[in-house]
């Protein structure tokens, strides 16, 4: 998936595998499932009644995972006409000060995502407004289930640990809501990463720039002979 983006580690190749890994198996699902239901709809006047649900969840993993991955390959689009009229010192100013923004804001997500999502899994809540200032008892929502999506078998070994031995009909929301903490975290992580690159001049920015001019360039080769 990414042209540009090379890890020079093993650790490294190691994690950008099982990245692009995930997110071909999390579009895989989607779009069997999709296909699927759309055959039995069509064809047998029936479908996957948790179908809609599961492709739902699939696509926010989709997102939050996949954001963090565009930060790490500088994949995200951007403008930079204006930045481009100022010089070197002064790009490297305005992307770091881009940084410490994004930083921030991944922090306040990161924090919200997990005060929603730790209530499901019966965990607290920090407290604070805006940064974590410790944790307040918060109400138990383990018991909480989703719409559609049936409980596997094999994951029932969580019900006397999460929701005091009672069975689940369908699947906790502790389980999809997940990624939510998950996926704010990597975020946060990769901006940290980011601003690194760009402290350490390895990075200019956080966006991609120059995608038009790069591709054009790419196939002028082909008009070479007009």
């Amino acid at each position: 998936m990414s042209s540009g983006y090379h890890p020079t580690t093993a650790l490294g190749r190691i994690v950008h595998e099982f990245e692009e890994t995930a997110i071909a198996v999390i579009l895989g699902l989607m779009t069997i499932i999709t296909f699927i239901n759309v055959v039995l709809r069509y064809g047998f006047n029936t479908g996957l009644i948790w179908g809609l649900e599961a492709v739902t969840f699939l696509f926010a993993w989709l997102v939050l995972f996949g954001m963090s991955y565009a930060v790490k390959i500088t994949a995200h689009l951007g403008v930079d006409a204006v930045i481009n009229l100022f010089s070197a010192p002064t790009r490297r100013l305005i992307a770091l000060f881009a940084v410490v923004i994004c930083i921030i804001y991944a922090g306040l997500l990161m924090k919200g995502a997990w005060d929603y999502w730790a209530p499901f899994a019966g965990l607290d809540a920090t407290s604070g407004r805006w940064f974590p200032t410790g944790f307040e008892n918060s109400r138990d929502q383990a018991w909480y289930e989703t719409v559609d999506m049936p409980m596997p078998d094999w994951l029932r070994f969580i019900e006397p640990i999460m929701n005091e031995g009672e069975s689940y009909a369908k699947l906790p929301r502790f389980l999809p809501y997940v990624m939510l903490p998950i996926g704010m975290a990597l975020l946060l992580f990769r901006f940290i990463q980011a601003g690194v690159r760009v402290f350490t001049g390895v990075s200019t920015g956080l966006i991609v720039s120059h995608e038009a001019e790069d591709d054009v360039a790419a196939v002028s080769h082909m008009n070479a002979g007009d």
